[in-house]
């Protein structure tokens, strides 16, 4: 599995119009975005991985002894988004290819796993629309992107 995860002051996801999830952030605090991809051999398990270290990342502002905190830390809220786009393969010419990303029916329960492992520990989760045309909106903060495999 593969992750993006960016730190945000704003975040929302809309599809056909309507605003299907949101970070809800009061002014000043930050969240996470999480971009996931998924591949053919991935598992719950890694799943359950890449959720701790999502929640556990310490990218997030810092505490009163200059330590930076993570979304655990700080009850920062994350937006999950499904993107097989992840896994494109530009290797030979301009046209990517998406052999490397699993099927939605592969996929998508992987994804969930993910949101829900991140619900259990405590996190307070958005979403997008799986395999819909969405519209991603967001303020990244620093910047700060990081790629995740697990």
């Amino acid at each position: 599995m593969r992750a993006v995860v960016q730190r945000v002051s704003e975040a929302s996801v809309v599809v056909d119009g309507e605003t299907v999830g949101a970070l809800d952030l009061p002014a000043g605090h930050l969240g996470l975005v999480a971009l996931i991809g998924v591949t053919h051999d991935d598992t719950g398990e890694q799943a359950a991985r890449l959720a701790d270290k999502i929640w556990r990342l310490r990218i997030l502002d810092t505490d009163d002894d200059g330590r930076e905190q993570s979304a655990s830390d700080v009850d920062a809220p994350i937006l999950v988004i499904s993107q097989f786009t992840l896994y494109a393969n530009t290797a030979k010419g301009r046209r990517p290819s998406w052999n490397a990303a699993a099927p939605g029916p592969v996929a998508e329960p992987l994804v969930e796993q993910v949101v829900t492992a991140l619900r259990d520990a405590g996190a307070t989760v958005a979403t997008g629309m799986f395999g819909a045309h969405m519209h991603v909106h967001l303020v990244n903060d620093g910047p700060v992107t990081l790629i995740l495999d697990v």
